[in-house]
């Protein structure tokens, strides 16, 4: 195995993490990928501070930088 991973340039230059993100090579997979996040951020049970504070736990436990 690789000891660094392989990444795919950015489908779009300047764009947001997502968006310029290997996710963004398949545009309908991403237009579905945002339009259930969106969903998942904007309904259910847990209130949006809670979600919040998971977000962000989870990126400091990934070590993402966005």
């Amino acid at each position: 195995m690789a000891a660094s991973p392989r990444i795919a340039p950015p489908a779009v230059a300047g764009g947001d993490a997502v968006q310029s993100s290997p996710l963004a090579h398949q545009p309908e997979l991403l237009h579905a990928f945002l339009r259930l996040y969106g969903t998942l951020w904007s309904h259910g049970v847990v209130d949006h501070p809670t979600k919040e504070i998971a977000r962000i736990r989870n990126a400091r436990i990934t070590d993402c930088g966005y």
